[in-house]
């Protein structure tokens, strides 16, 4: 059952609460929460979940927001454990997804309608950033530490650029199909 206040556009919000829908905030709270899982991983796996716990505790509308980052964060896990099934990934222990990179989808999740909304009515553009910027921060994921390739790493980012020239903009279209607030 939905929580009327927590899921009312309408409710008045503190200027805490508003602060997670603006763009420069996501992007700075993105930020923060992608340091603490890539550099910190499992160390600072507390932080990063505090983080997220932030953002909910502060996001407008609760219900729908937990839905959205459930299935777009669920599918970016989906995706990043394939390839980790594949071999295309090798994480510490043998794990196939860590914790941590399970709360960096869950983060990334909210930028998509927010601090990267500008992505959303540009299909092209977003398949070509989905080709290039998806791929490149798992390779400075791995001159971090927090990834090795199973593969060659042409074949790693070749496979990570033609997947994500896909999904990104899925992930787009099914932000703003589903979950995009109507005004």
């Amino acid at each position: 059952m939905s929580n009327p206040v927590a899921d009312s556009p309408t409710a008045p919000l503190p200027f805490a609460r508003q602060l997670t829908e603006k763009a420069w905030f996501n992007a700075l709270w993105f930020q923060t929460t992608w340091f603490c899982a890539v550099l910190g991983q499992d160390t600072l796996l507390a932080v990063t979940l505090g983080l997220i716990g932030l953002h909910f505790a502060l996001v407008p509308l609760r219900g729908r927001e937990l839905r959205q980052l459930f299935l777009l964060g669920g599918i970016g896990m989906a995706v990043d454990a394939s390839l980790s099934a594949l071999g295309v990934f090798r994480f510490t222990d043998g794990v196939l997804l860590p914790l941590w990179l399970c709360g960096l989808w869950l983060a990334f999740a909210t930028t998509l309608g927010r601090s990267l909304v500008f992505f959303a009515s540009r299909p092209w553009l977003t398949a070509a950033a989905g080709a290039l910027v998806l791929p490149f921060n798992y390779y400075a994921g791995s001159q971090l530490g927090a990834v090795e390739f199973g593969w060659p790493l042409w074949q790693s980012l070749l496979m990570m650029s033609a997947i994500w020239s896909l999904t990104l903009p899925a992930l787009y279209y099914l932000q703003q199909r589903l979950f995009q607030a109507k005004e």
